[in-house]
């Protein structure tokens, strides 16, 4: 995997589903109408969201209290994502930080579908970003058809204690037509967060 710190592109954030975005680190409070709670807040330097690279921004999962299960739908395809630290892979004194997460795929469409591809962007607590790219996903490339569901497993270390993964799968129709489907931005949190200073 390659490893670099993104550039800044000195656009501001958009306005994308599920997240709020505030200065850094000053200036918490409400915004547009979200109460905010600064203990929920994660602050990724550097961070690159669903394609736009930003500085000095604090990006939260704004999904009410139960940020465990994310969600976004493409084209009828349904992507659900759960998830969840693995203490016992992991080791702070290392430092390493593991995480396993379970996505769910379902058909809502009238299509039959193939994963094909998959490529995820893997952002830590320091602003650094790994991009993953491959065939399938856990050496599948299952076929979906409509009103079924393809689930898997799967797992992301870090070296910091929590940071962010966002992604899109490349989808094929039967007929042989291509699509990306995107996988929801999601948090990567762990209980040793709170003692990292950022």
């Amino acid at each position: 995997m390659r490893r670099r710190r993104k550039s800044v592109n000195g656009e501001s954030p958009p306005g994308f589903p599920g997240f709020v975005e505030l200065p850094h680190p000053a200036g918490i409070g409400p915004i547009a109408g979200w109460p905010i709670d600064a203990a929920r807040f994660k602050v990724i330097p550097n961070a690159s969201v669903e394609g736009v690279s930003f500085e000095g921004i604090c990006v939260m999962p704004a999904q009410g209290p139960d940020q465990s299960n994310y969600e976004r739908t493409t084209r009828g395809i349904r992507v659900r994502v759960m998830p969840f630290y693995l203490d016992d892979q992991s080791d702070p004194e290392e430092p390493r930080y593991v995480w396993a997460y379970t996505v769910r795929i379902d058909n809502e469409s009238s299509d039959v579908v193939q994963l094909r591809t998959r490529y995820w962007r893997i952002t830590d607590a320091d602003g650094f970003t790994d991009e993953v790219a491959g065939d399938g996903v856990v050496g599948e490339q299952p076929v979906i058809r409509p009103g079924e569901g393809f689930e898997y497993t799967s797992g992301a270390p870090l070296s910091t204690p929590s940071g962010l993964m966002v992604g899109r799968y490349g989808m094929a129709t039967s007929e042989g037509e291509t699509f990306e489907v995107d996988i929801p931005a999601f948090s990567l949190d762990s209980p040793h967060e709170l003692r990292q200073i950022h």
